[in-house]
């Protein structure tokens, strides 16, 4: 049988530290993903504002965001902050600001399109039965935005989770770190190490992607 370099998890706490690093990452993945679905939601309504100078501003805020990788904006908050307003950002801070950011452009080009599928005339009939602006959002337009988005958000979601493995590049200690780090303690007396490391850490992330999926499927069912 090949060795795979799988019984390094077994000395010590080297598979408790690598869980402790997938967490630090889900952690910053889900508070992300928390305040971006709000801020996502709003941007989006005002993306469907017509106001040229409020459509303006959001697509090129989108676009901006779009066009940047996520490993310069990550550069770009943890040096830049530092260097130009003198804030020492602790990298997880720097990291959940970047993926409310993008998250924050993505959410909301999400719920644009959302948005302007639904047909003209919910908009009419709820006018129609005296609700105002606020009300028909809140109770016809939203709730229908919101079964929309499941299918199509769930990919930006695992994205997000996956993008995490660059946090390590601004010094945050998650599950890609914890793993390099293990693989050098054992270099010598693990040459295969590396293999089974990575093996881990990709089923460790396949099984939440999967989770979240699962979710999902389960959420479309229920409000379909």
């Amino acid at each position: 049988m090949p060795d795979l370099g799988l019984e390094v998890l077994l000395k010590g706490t080297n598979f408790l530290r690598l869980l402790g690093g997938l967490w630090v990452a889900v952690e910053i993945s889900l508070l992300s993903i928390a305040l971006c679905i709000p801020l996502g939601i709003l941007l989006g309504i005002l993306m469907t504002r017509k106001n040229r100078l409020m459509r303006f501003l959001t697509k090129l805020y989108l676009e901006l965001i779009r066009i940047m990788p996520q490993l310069v904006l990550l550069f770009l908050v943890f040096f830049g902050t530092t260097r130009i307003a003198g804030w020492n950002l602790p990298g997880e801070t720097a990291a959940i600001l970047v993926f409310v950011l993008w998250g924050t452009a993505e959410m909301g080009d999400l719920v644009r399109s959302a948005l302007i599928s639904i047909p003209r005339h919910q908009y009419e009939s709820s006018e129609a039965l005296g609700l105002g602006r606020a009300q028909t959002y809140y109770y016809i337009i939203l709730p229908q935005t919101l079964r929309r988005l499941i299918p199509v958000s769930i990919n930006l979601i695992t994205r997000m989770i996956k993008t995490t493995s660059l946090i390590l590049m601004i010094g945050v200690v998650e599950v890609l770190k914890v793993g390099q780090q293990i693989i050098e303690a054992n270099r010598m007396t693990s040459p295969n190490a590396a293999f089974g490391i990575f093996l881990v850490i990709f089923v460790l992330y396949f099984i939440i992607c999967w989770s979240v999926s699962m979710m999902a499927r389960y959420l479309e069912r229920k409000w379909s």
